[in-house]
């Protein structure tokens, strides 16, 4: 069945925890009980007050346990207690390269339609470009799915479908912003971009990325962006590649003059860790391909967003997408940590990452640290 949540609440924590301790005794008096019914009957049947506790596990005996910590105000494996806050705007978050999975989404796609559909239509699409099947490279193996050719158009299939399930379910987004890959997933279901022109950039932005010269590498330095910018004073053949977050820089170029940035780095106490990608993104390595990712981009018809994304290149909301964006895209640094920060000024307060992997919603924690 999987994880059950079971939420209680209250006018004050004692009354959370007098509502918890009636529960346990229900719930002791009545055995036959679905534990998913009685988890849709706390979410929906009940008044909602400010203080709260919500209960998750997989078996009856694991949310009994839980609720009768509540109860007991006792700490407990799976039981957060609190007190609500006001909900500002939503951001939804679009993974990138690096958090692929061989078998994402499948689980849900067994249990929701939904996702089912729209990840069926959105491959089928691809497919046409890629000329294989996209679904079986995603249940094969971990080594083709991390081709950079498979790897994209992948990633921008599940954060669709995903995209679409929590549409179906009532949940919406007031700004978008995806992180390298994921920008094409944000743009598209914001309207930018068809389907079908979605599909087609992001296929010939794969095929031209992992077409570009090998002996690349691209590190993620656990030190800020102004740190980074000192190592690499004076040196050619690496670029900052990314900035996720006040503590996380990325340099991407010739992995000789990368690895020699990693060991001032070290030298420094600076710890680094080598990303799971097949080249050196967002650097000049990619200057060959951007002529034609550009040509292929002005076939394109682009719209204007129907909501409002963040652009990697800027950090701020983008007014309008031309063609020529997305060569300038793929050579810039990913500036996430400034759209975080753009999105806190703007109202933001509960970031959903769509992607295989929770990397995107760590950084934005990262980031508003400080805020």
């Amino acid at each position: 069945m999987g994880v059950v949540p079971w939420v209680v609440s209250g006018r004050s924590p004692e009354a959370v925890a007098g509502q918890a301790g009636r529960l346990v005794s229900f719930l002791e008096e009545r055995p036959e009980l679905d534990i998913a019914a009685v988890g849709r009957s706390l979410a929906v049947s009940r008044a909602r007050f400010d203080h709260r506790a919500v209960v998750v596990g997989e078996t009856r005996e694991e949310l009994v346990a839980g609720v009768r910590a509540v109860a007991e105000g006792l700490p407990a494996a799976g039981a957060v207690s609190g007190r609500a806050v006001p909900v500002g705007s939503v951001a939804f978050l679009f993974a990138g390269q690096g958090s692929q999975r061989v078998g994402m989404g499948r689980e849900l796609y067994a249990a929701e339609p939904v996702f089912a559909a729209a990840f069926d239509e959105v491959v089928g699409v691809l497919d046409v470009h890629l000329g294989c099947s996209l679904a079986g490279v995603i249940e094969g193996d971990g080594e083709l799915l991390g081709r950079t050719v498979f790897t994209q158009p992948a990633l921008f299939a599940v954060e669709v479908a995903l995209f679409r399930l929590l549409s179906h379910y009532g949940v919406t987004a007031d700004y978008l912003v995806g992180h390298s890959v994921g920008e094409l997933a944000a743009a598209h279901v914001a309207g930018v971009l068809s389907l079908e022109d979605a599909a087609r950039l992001v296929c010939v932005r794969a095929r031209l990325m992992e077409g570009v010269a090998g002996g690349g590498a691209m590190v993620a330095l656990h030190a800020g962006e102004g740190r980074v910018a000192g190592w690499l004073e004076g040196r050619s053949g690496v670029d900052v590649a990314g900035v996720n977050s006040p503590g996380s820089t990325v340099v991407s170029g010739d992995e000789s003059a990368v690895l020699e940035v990693v060991e001032l780095a070290r030298g420094e106490g600076v710890k680094g860790t080598r990303l799971r990608v097949s080249h050196a993104f967002h650097s000049a390595h990619l200057d060959g391909v951007l002529d034609e990712l550009t040509e292929v981009a002005r076939g394109l018809s682009h719209g204007v967003p129907r909501i409002p994304v963040v652009s990697n290149v800027t950090g701020e909301v983008m007014e309008e997408f031309t063609p020529e964006y997305w060569a300038v895209q793929a050579r810039s640094a990913v500036r996430f940590a400034d759209g975080v920060g753009t999105l806190a000024g703007l109202g933001v307060t509960a970031f959903v990452e769509l992607g295989p992997d929770g990397t995107l919603a760590g950084l934005a924690g990262e980031c508003l640290a400080g805020a």
